[in-house]
């Protein structure tokens, strides 16, 4: 198949679920011998690059400010893609799908990804919440296919669509723990002495809410002491919001910023953590969780639908309630006052990954949606 991927801001993936998404589901189907092509911006990708272990990288200019990067760069991408003999679109995210219509008009087949409902999200404005509810529209009812990575996605499509969507969940897979090296020489952090935060800073996933959670502990707490905090991750488009989450820790040499963290560094820090917490009130399918927990680590995440598929509480990780500051805090004190507690969930953790569909399950499922277009499948 020849098959195209829009949305995305580009691979090898540095940062970003849909990112990390899209790199391993285009390399296995490169690898599987089909025709690849994913679109890319410069500012992410390195614009030398052409080629990636297999999939064709495809340069597209765009803007980059927070309203018109992804609208500009997707729209530039569906004509593009006119030009090609590409058989599959496959667009990632609501709001790159808004544009779905055009291959759609000249007789493309196209499948769209629902990752979650950025509509929901602080940062954007009512005229930005309303163009991508249209492309919630536009995934829903023009695309051939319609793939959410979380079955709370696939209800919520449901029930306010009154269509069905196919649900495929990001893969996992177990991974090796690596010791400790970089992040001792760059930050002085010691093994299983820091709190973990991983992800994009914006509002929805609310890294203050463990920040403020944190230092306050840390004047109460005796087991607190010794640890740090380390905020992995950066802006989102959210770059006044990453300075007042930067100001909150107000220069406190506990509280460590690292920026976006890939390769070694990001294994080091999945691999060497006490906790991973994941706070946040809106997530599709966290790869960042699933990432944690096939590291063994102890994961404490709010108890959104999507979480909740990811873990049960007091078996393989801990919920707190989403909207209630106060639960959060008593959480992460009891877990880092009872380390062997923290112990018995990542191992646990850890085996529920060997359960999960890996990346060549989510692949072949994903062919499957493909091939069924491509026949005339309903």
């Amino acid at each position: 198949m020849k098959i195209a991927f829009i949305g995305q801001k580009g691979i090898p993936a540095r940062f970003g679920g849909v990112e990390y998404h899209v790199d391993h589901l285009s390399r296995d189907l490169a690898g599987r011998g089909h025709q690849v092509s994913v679109y890319v911006r410069d500012w992410y990708t390195d614009r030398s690059l052409k080629y990636y272990q297999g999939v064709r990288l495809v340069h597209i200019p765009t803007l980059r400010t927070k309203h018109l990067d992804a609208s500009i760069h997707s729209f530039l991408c569906s004509v593009h893609c006119l030009f090609t003999k590409t058989e599959i679109i496959h667009y990632q995210g609501i709001g790159p799908s808004f544009f779905s219509f055009i291959p759609k008009i000249f007789g493309r087949k196209v499948v769209s990804t629902v990752h979650r409902l950025d509509w929901a999200t602080e940062k954007w404005g009512s005229a930005a919440k309303f163009f991508i509810k249209s492309g919630e529209w536009m995934a829903v009812h023009l695309s051939h296919r319609t793939i959410t990575v979380s079955e709370a996605l696939q209800g919520f499509i449901r029930t306010a669509h009154h269509k069905d969507a196919v649900f495929i969940p990001n893969g996992s897979q177990l991974s090796q723990a690596r010791p400790i090296r970089i992040l001792k020489e760059k930050y002085g952090l010691s093994e299983r002495q820091f709190i973990l935060y991983l992800g994009r800073l914006v509002p929805e996933k609310r890294p203050e809410w463990l920040i403020q959670a944190f230092l306050e502990l840390s004047r109460k707490s005796e087991a607190f002491r010794t640890l740090k905090l380390v905020i992995a991750g950066g802006s989102g488009g959210t770059d006044d919001y990453v300075r007042r989450v930067k100001e909150l820790g107000g220069g406190n040499p506990d509280v460590i910023f690292t920026g976006y963290v890939w390769g070694e560094e990001k294994e080091e820090l999945l691999s060497q953590a006490l906790v991973f917490v994941l706070p946040s009130y809106l997530e599709g399918n966290p790869i960042a969780l699933l990432e944690a927990k096939s590291y063994g680590l102890c994961c404490l995440a709010s108890d959104i639908g999507p979480h909740r598929e990811l873990i049960q509480s007091g078996r393989n990780g801990r919920l707190f309630r989403c909207g209630d500051r106060q639960d959060l805090k008593t959480k992460l004190l009891d877990l880092v006052e009872h380390p062997e507690e923290g112990r018995r969930l990542g191992k646990n953790a850890r085996e529920d990954i060997r359960k999960r569909k890996t990346w060549e399950e989510v692949v072949e499922m994903t062919l499957c949606v493909y091939r069924d277009i491509l026949a005339g499948g309903r």
